[in-house]
Parts: C-alpha cells; structure tokens; sequence
C-alpha cells in the first residue's frame, strides 16, 4: 500500500485544487493547442513538485528558472525568447538588411504579432487612426482588429511596400503571398548575424515583446490584450480606456528596446 501510495503522488503531485485550476485553464482550448498546453503544465507541475513548489505558490523566477531548465534540456525551445539586448541586436541587423526582412521582423518583435498574423495582413489593412498608423489583422479564432503600429514597424512597412497599392504586404520569391516557413528563414539568418546561438523562431520574437513589454513595465491586464492572450481566468473587459491606441504596450516596448539598438 505504501508504495502503491508514493507511486500515485509521484505521477500525479498536484493537489486537488491545483488539479481543478489547471483543468478550467484547459478547458478554453480544444484541439492542438490543448494538448500542446497540457504537454507544458505536466512538465512544469512535475518540475514544480521535484523543486518543492506549489503551484498556487510559483513567482516569476520560478518561471524563469524552469524555462532555463527546459533550454538546457533542449525542450521548449520554441517558447525561449530574446532578453531585452538580444532583441535589439536582431533588429540591429535586421535595419542593416533588406526591408522585406526588416519589415516583418519590426511587427514579430515590437508588435507581438503572431506569424500568421503578420502574414495574413494586406497593403488595404494599413490605415491611420487619429494620428496613428494602424495595421487591421486577423487574431487567432478569426477575429479582426486593429492596432498601432510602431514609428519603426511603421516606415519599415512603408519602405517595403514602396508603389504597391493592393495585395499581400508580404511577399514570397514566386511572387505570392510570403509562407512562415521563409519567415522562419529570416529570423534564423538575422539572429545568426546578431551572434545568437539560441535556436528561435518567428514565435520567439512573439514571446520576447511579451517579456520585455512585462520587464519595461506594461500591466500585465495591457500586455495580455496586446498580445490577444485568451485567459479563461480572467475576462477582458474592454472599456474606452483601454481601447485608446495610445495605451497600447507597442510604443512602451520600441523605446526600451531601442536603448538597446542603438
């Protein structure tokens, strides 16, 4: 029975409670995404026991620390992000190369944009809005926003459309619309040229706006909405102050991450 009893804890460390939170998290995704994100919570829970630590009692190190863990390991990879120098330096690089790579690079890192995102957009999404330029895209579950576009990400874009009026912003070799996989290309190049060695990708530029818009300071409410986080914790109220574009954590990021790409 004692054995049976140490087994049973071994496979299974979480509490009741901690096993009821982690299933109502669950249950707002279906599909892929819920058996990637349950894939991540088993590790994390079972990193979490073997460290002894509660899940209702984890910090921001805890996290921090068993992202490393998992690098070192050569697990998560996709979800390691830059720090606050190595993203500017890939923008460094990406500034001194072409603006069909700066261009997508400038949304990745200082917009948060998911890839398919970026790459869904077309020339007639670009806008201005009370004085700001704007991008209208098309969130994960099919839903069309709009947000602001930093100054860089802005005149990156303007460079690279250049004459064109009407298409896809982003274009491939043949002339079509650009595919995740020459993006994915791209990042790996600049990030080569930038002396990284971490192995990233477009999703990597993604997870460092998240990180670095939390390090300068942006609420973790405003960085969750940039980011379109779906949250079944927590329901995102949407009043006129938090819609105003000038709140929105792209502009807090560009400047801090610019101290570091000068």
């Amino acid at each position: 029975m004692a054995v049976t009893s140490t087994l049973i804890r071994y496979e299974d460390p979480l509490e009741a409670r901690e096993r009821t939170a982690l299933a109502g998290f669950l249950a707002g995704y279906s599909g892929n995404t819920r058996v990637s994100y349950t894939t991540d919570l088993r590790l994390f829970a079972g990193w979490c026991a073997d460290s002894g630590i509660r899940l209702f009692g984890v910090r921001r190190a805890h996290l921090e620390i068993f992202a490393r863990t998992m690098e070192q390991e050569g697990r998560m990879r996709s979800t390691v992000g830059l720090d606050r120098n190595e993203l500017g330096a890939v923008l460094v690089q990406a500034g001194l190369g072409s603006p069909r790579d700066h261009a997508p690079i400038s949304l990745l890192a200082l917009n948060g944009l998911r890839i398919s995102e970026a790459l869904g957009a077309d020339i007639d999404d670009v806008d201005i809005d009370r004085g700001h330029r704007t991008l209208k895209i098309v969130r994960k579950g099919g839903k069309q926003v709009t947000i602001p576009l930093a100054p860089r990400a802005a005149r990156t874009l303007d460079l690279y459309i250049g004459e064109r009026t009407s298409g896809p912003i982003f274009l491939g070799a043949a002339g079509g619309r650009m595919d995740r996989y020459a993006a994915d290309r791209a990042v790996k190049r600049l990030a080569r040229r930038a002396g990284i060695t971490k192995r990233i990708s477009p999703h990597s530029l993604r997870h460092s706006f998240i990180t670095v818009a939390l390090d300068a300071g942006v609420p973790l409410r405003d960085v969750q909405e940039a980011a379109s986080h779906a949250d079944p914790r927590t329901t995102m109220r949407y009043d006129l102050a938090r819609q105003s574009l000038d709140r929105h954590a792209t502009y807090i990021v560009a400047a801090f991450v610019a101290g570091a790409a000068r």
